[in-house]
């Protein structure tokens, strides 16, 4: 199978911007994130991506055909061999960040892995690059000495950074850091990262200006329902194991006691209680257990995306609400919502994420999406599918069944628009890659699945590369402010 053409990201030739006589680096490149903002600021390819990732190189190169791709340990690289004497005008490092984010927590880090900042002095001293960028976790600061036991020295916490500084200081550079947030410049996460810059050109070090957020000026945010395929199924909580067997879904149930703990919490939270509950958009949803649903609209960003090797950790939860006439209340939890059909225009679905780690119990969707890091996805999908509640049918304690809803502690009665309707199910399902990747910045054109050892990326291999990736909306940013004021001077010369 032949890779699909890449997506061409070349800008209009009016507004390239002048870097035609430098080579541009993208160290650590990963699947493309950074290559792919740089491309969008300057209307040009990446020059030399290095990676020692075949899987990750291979995503690379199938959406920057025009790179030169290395396979190799950064430290391997020699700058003056792969540049072949021409000056480099932009390098960016994106080193690996486990080593140093708090989801680490207080196992031992490895001091290799932590060291690989160094290789920017070493691209610095032989290659001296006009401008370079660092992305990293916030607590890339707090870089110091490991103690006997392979734990960061709480005494000498941020030496190692500050000397990693001073160093790129004494070879003529100034440096300048900061943190970011990917929402507050369009993309649909809540990412917070720790970027670096440092150039020795002359030229002032440039911060762009948040362009969304919720101060008078500013775009809304972009949000988690933005990056959700409302069409995907999400399947009930409810089912057995046998169950799941039977109708040929690979999907893991029972479902674990604290997940479950998690989705009741996020359900009290985030329908029973809310007091505007999300009610999806309007498309025609697979419910759970089979019936379709017609929905209503959306608003808000998603949270932090992760990479694990292991399955997604995202889910999605969602609440199917429903008017029931004719004097029928509701159905099993196992089986469809016999009333709620497609055409139903009573029928309403809310909808919620999970995140199943870090012990929080989801958000609402009209928040950006949570952290995506460099493990698995830790967010998916909760769908509650509810009824019209009639009092007079109904006994109104919730902790009992509800006539032929035979559940024990699974339905609350949510108030929308004015009237009461119950929980008649409960589905989840993790984000698929796409969804994340979307909340990361990427655009769906972005291919995530190339042609890699005579088969397609494998999921778990994409949702790899999206939580080590950097957001492209934030690279495209950083690179946009750093090199425009190079383009006036160039015109007035002119």
């Amino acid at each position: 199978m032949k890779n699909p053409k890449p997506f061409n990201w070349q800008r209009p030739p009016q507004l390239r911007l002048s870097l035609d006589d430098e080579l541009i680096v993208d160290n650590f490149a990963g699947g493309g994130g950074a290559s792919m903002g740089i491309e969008q600021a300057l209307g040009r390819s990446v020059d030399i991506a290095i990676n020692h990732d075949p899987e990750a190189i291979a995503m690379h190169e199938a959406n920057h055909p025009h790179t030169k791709h290395l396979i190799s340990d950064v430290f391997e690289v020699d700058p003056v061999e792969v540049c072949q004497g021409r000056p480099v005008g932009l390098a960016w490092f994106s080193p690996d960040c486990k080593h140093f984010s708090k989801a680490k927590g207080g196992k031992p880090v490895s001091k290799k892995i932590r060291s690989l900042a160094w290789v920017a002095v070493k691209w610095a001293k032989l290659k001296k690059p006009r401008v370079m960028f660092l992305e990293n976790v916030e607590e890339f600061q707090t870089w110091g000495p490991l103690t006997e036991d392979n734990k960061p020295c709480p005494v000498n916490k941020g030496l190692t950074f500050r000397r990693f500084v001073s160093e790129l200081e004494k070879l003529g550079y100034q440096v300048e850091w900061k943190e970011l947030k990917a929402c507050d410049y369009g993309a649909p996460t809540i990412r917070n990262r720790l970027f670096l810059i440092a150039r020795c050109d002359g030229q002032p070090i440039v911060w762009p200006a948040p362009t969304h957020g919720t101060k008078k000026g500013l775009l809304p945010y972009n949000t988690a329902a933005d990056c959700i395929n409302w069409t995907l199924p999400c399947h009930s909580i409810f089912l057995t194991k046998e169950q799941a067997k039977e109708q040929k879904l690979n999907i893991k149930r029972p479902l674990a006691e604290n997940t479950l703990r998690r989705i009741a919490k996020g359900m009290q939270r985030y329908v029973i209680d809310a007091d505007n509950p999300f009610i999806v958009p309007a498309f025609i949803t697979e419910h759970a257990n089979g019936s379709n649903q017609r929905n209503m609209p959306i608003d808000e960003p998603l949270r932090t995306i992760c990479a694990q090797v292991k399955g997604g950790h995202f889910a999605l939860v969602t609440a199917f609400l429903a008017k029931h006439y004719t004097g029928v209340i509701g159905s099993h939890a196992n089986k469809p919502i016999g009333t709620v059909t497609a055409i139903d225009h009573h029928s309403l679905v809310t909808s919620h994420l999970l995140q199943l780690k870090s012990g929080q119990h989801g958000q609402d969707n009209r928040e950006p999406m949570p952290t995506l890091t460099a493990g698995a996805s830790h967010v998916g999908e909760v769908r509650a599918f509810l009824v019209k509640y009639y009092g007079a049918d109904q006994d109104p304690r919730l902790n009992e069944p509800m006539h032929t809803v035979t559940s024990r502690d699974r339905f609350g009665i949510v108030t929308v628009a004015g009237q009461d309707y119950k929980i008649a199910d409960i589905g989840m399902r993790m984000l698929a890659p796409r969804e994340l990747y979307r909340a990361q910045g990427f655009p769906d054109q972005y291919i995530i699945d190339p042609v890699f050892n005579g088969k397609p990326l494998s999921k778990k291999a994409q949702v790899r590369m999206c939580g080590n990736s950097v957001s492209p909306v934030l690279s495209k940013a950083l690179i946009e402010a750093n090199y425009n004021q190079i383009e006036q001077p160039l015109r007035a010369a002119q």
